[in-house]
């Protein structure tokens, strides 16, 4: 049997416990089919990047599957068919991650950056000055002392 990666999102005007009750449909064609679900992972409500069927939001979920090409076929017929499920991807991968998914690490890892998540900040004597000069001058009379230093373009 292959591994697969498989992520759909529902609508978002279901409940959480909707998805939940989806996930435990979708394991369930799995099963009957002669497959298994390794983990599963809810990732919340997230904006999506545009509008799909009327929807600015949607629940997503991970399911990590061992089963035939048969089996996921067979969900992702019943997917298509499913009005709360907007949209799903299955990929083939050579083995499961372990442990959590980058999706929910990265939610973690946002309470223990700080600072806003902006990054390293100049202070006004530390910014850059545009781009890769070098010791060339900025304006045309800075330029006319430069040639009297002997200083090249």
């Amino acid at each position: 049997m292959a591994l697969y990666e498989h992520i759909f999102i529902a609508r978002q005007d279901v409940t959480q416990q909707q998805v939940e009750a989806l996930v435990e449909q979708f394991s369930n064609i799995l099963k009957e089919n002669g497959g298994s679900v390794a983990k599963t992972e809810y990732w919340g409500l997230r904006n999506l990047a545009y509008k799909v069927k009327k929807n600015r939001k949607g629940h997503y979920a991970l399911l990590n599957i061992d089963a035939p090409a048969a089996a996921v076929a067979e969900m992702e017929r019943q997917q298509g068919i499913n009005e709360d499920v907007l949209r799903f991807m299955t990929t083939r991968v050579e083995e499961h991650e372990t442990g959590q998914s980058a999706m929910l690490q990265s939610r973690g890892s946002r309470d223990e950056r700080g600072g806003g998540g902006r990054g390293d900040r100049f202070d006004r004597g530390d910014r850059p000055r545009g781009g890769d000069r070098g010791d060339r001058p900025r304006f045309s009379r800075d330029r006319e002392e430069a040639a009297s230093e002997g200083i090249e373009e």
